[in-house]
């Protein structure tokens, strides 16, 4: 009898024990669900319209690791940073969602003018201090004839001149074989602007 009455106390403690055990497990195999793409993506919206950009910048990043395969969330931070003139940050996270698809056009853009931004600022800040020579300059210089290439146009920067109105000759006597019209120079450099070598 005392036997009995020892493995009772254990017995009842083990069944209640395996209860709590099982009514836990189903309570911690319901796991919250992660928030929709399209949902996440419109808060971060809604929070950059209220201002609020660090808040925006982390329901993107949350949004990226909750759906790793995505490009989206990524171009959103990268647009968002090239937006705040942060273009490195803005050609890292378009190289991340260009490793998800490498032919969208949006990604490809951001990190080419990125690219070019920051290029354009490094090289004016060179010719500020006329460190631009060498093998520096040539290759500088192969790179504007490859984007004028590209682009097809005969003037990377276009310089913001408004055009001067041709001075009004006088009338010419008869019998005079002067030239009308003052003559051009073709070699004109505009000192002002930091790439003018490299047209």
């Amino acid at each position: 009898m005392s036997t009995s009455r020892t493995w009772l106390p254990c017995v009842a403690s083990m069944l209640l024990l395996s209860a709590c055990a099982t009514d836990g497990a189903s309570v911690r195999a319901e796991k919250p669900q992660a928030v929709t793409l399209d949902r996440a993506l419109a808060d971060a919206d809604a929070a950059l319209v209220a201002g609020q950009a660090d808040k925006a910048q982390g329901i993107l990043k949350s949004a990226a690791a909750n759906y790793p395969a995505e490009k989206t969330p990524w171009l959103h931070m990268a647009q968002m940073k090239f937006d705040r003139a942060s273009y490195g940050e803005a050609i890292m996270n378009a190289q991340e969602a260009l490793q998800r698809d490498p032919n969208d056009k949006l990604g490809n853009s951001i990190v080419a003018v990125s690219g070019l931004r920051l290029s354009t600022k490094a090289l004016a800040d060179l010719s500020q201090q006329n460190n631009l020579n060498g093998s520096l300059r040539s290759e500088a210089q192969d790179l504007a004839k490859l984007l004028r290439t590209s682009l097809g146009e005969d003037v990377l920067v276009p310089t913001a001149r408004k055009p001067v109105p041709a001075p009004v000759a006088p009338p010419a006597k008869k019998g005079s074989n002067t030239a009308t019209g003052p003559a051009k120079n073709n070699n004109q450099t505009n000192n002002s602007d930091p790439f003018g070598g490299l047209k």
